[in-house]
């Protein structure tokens, strides 16, 4: 018969070394002859009782966790970024460019609807926001960029944006662009839109419009 306390430190050490838990069988085949295991881990859950540390029995498996009401001290909250799509990318340096900018005028230029979801994701994360609406037939709402907009990107205003020398410098122009190309000068809109009306949200052509 082996000792108890020898059996309980060798079944310590095992549920401790583990990579998942262990039944009382596995722990048998590992230990000498005559090993109680069962009396081993009786007392080690006594041990543990009430420590930061409990050793339990979940299916038949056992292995030492976190005491249930020290979980909290486990968790790690950390914010996650979150990725644009490539429509919302896109949405956003119109928005940036040609503020204040309507959904129709969105649409002209990427030639495609405006999605709910895309204006949504940008109006949620901060970056885009409803300035007014524009003095012209139905009203149409406005958008434009926030200062969490010039933070995320590192610009001090918006005439920090990169202009036509910046881009072809990046690669993001052709060099073959018409002689008249010109970027849009974001800072000088703004005249021919009034403020926003208390209940004014987005208008789209489909509520149920899905991302694109």
């Amino acid at each position: 018969m082996s000792d108890p306390v020898e059996t309980e430190r060798q079944v310590e050490a095992l549920l401790f070394a583990a990579a998942e838990p262990l039944s009382a069988a596995d722990m048998t085949g590992r230990l000498p002859g005559g090993s109680d295991v069962g009396a081993a881990l009786a007392a080690l859950q006594a041990r543990y009782e009430g420590r930061g540390v409990n050793l339990v029995c979940v299916a038949d498996r056992w292995r030492f966790q976190t005491a249930a009401d020290l979980a909290f001290l486990m968790t790690l909250e950390r914010e996650e970024p979150k990725r644009l799509s490539r429509a919302a990318q896109e949405t956003l340096a119109i928005i940036a460019y040609h503020q204040p900018v309507t959904r129709a005028e969105i649409e002209s230029v990427r030639g495609v609807q405006a999605s709910r979801g895309t204006l949504d994701a940008l109006l949620e994360l901060g970056l885009v926001k409803m300035r007014g609406r524009r003095r012209s037939p139905g009203r149409p709402i406005t958008f434009g960029t926030t200062d969490v907009f010039l933070q995320q990107y590192g610009l001090a205003s918006l005439s920090d944006l990169p202009g036509v020398a910046d881009m072809r410098a990046l690669g993001l122009l052709s060099l073959d662009l018409p002689a008249n190309f010109a970027v849009p000068d974001p800072t000088a809109g703004g005249e021919d839109e009034d403020p926003l009306e208390p209940g004014d949200a987005p208008e789209f052509h489909q509520d149920f419009l899905g991302e694109e």
